[in-house]
């Protein structure tokens, strides 16, 4: 059996007095970046919650580096996630109050790595956002933001990237851009992405690709 990424079988979610989704199930291979589309309310934030530990599922089983996500716990389960996966929200979640540097040295803290501030001001360059690094997040524009969460995704060199809707607002100019700045970093990251959107335009960009 191949070492997959992540992997998840039999996935179902049942939201409080609401629907059940039962997602289909995923592997992904190292660098085998992948597509999870479809329209809005088809549940693609929900399973992208569930792969990352984020929600537990009703039924199913992840797998993420071959460690069972789900048979983790607490503080064990953070620090697992934190080292081995990176999440692009749809809204930057930038803590207000700390500098772009030090919202991406927090990231760093959490994994329970040593905290390297040479490494954070590198992939600030190689993002174009250096001299940002002592500026607050008021004070950036929301592509910087967007820069920014990137970054701190990406600082603990994670296996698995998730973005949900990296694309969906942008015009096509600059959906192409990001598109290309995350296969960039992933690459150099030595992580494997998973991009989560009803955005049709970004699927030829893809060989591996999953429908809700």
């Amino acid at each position: 059996m191949a070492d997959y990424v992540l992997s998840s079988a039999q996935l179902s979610y049942q939201y409080p007095q609401g629907p059940t989704l039962a997602f289909p199930d995923i592997h992904m291979l190292e660098n085998q970046h992948t597509l999870l589309l479809g329209d809005s309310g088809q549940g693609k934030t929900t399973l992208l919650h569930l792969l990352s530990g984020l929600s537990i599922p009703t039924t199913g089983s992840i797998k993420l580096m071959a460690q069972d996500l789900y048979s983790l716990r607490g503080s064990a389960l953070d620090a697992f996630r934190a080292k081995n996966l990176g999440f692009i929200f749809q809204e930057a979640h930038l803590l207000k109050n700390l500098t772009v540097l030090e919202n991406i040295k927090l990231a760093q803290s959490l994994a329970n790595n040593s905290v390297n501030t040479a490494e954070v001001l590198t992939i600030l360059e190689v993002l174009q956002l250096k001299d940002k690094a002592h500026s607050l997040p008021q004070h950036l524009s929301r592509g910087q933001k967007q820069r920014v969460a990137i970054a701190r995704a990406l600082i603990n060199r994670p296996a698995l990237l998730l973005a949900d809707e990296p694309t969906a607002s942008l015009d096509d100019s600059n959906t192409a851009l990001v598109l290309q700045l995350l296969f960039d970093s992933a690459e150099t990251y030595g992580s494997t992405l998973l991009i989560a959107t009803h955005d049709k335009r970004i699927k030829d960009q893809f060989t591996n690709a999953y429908q809700l």
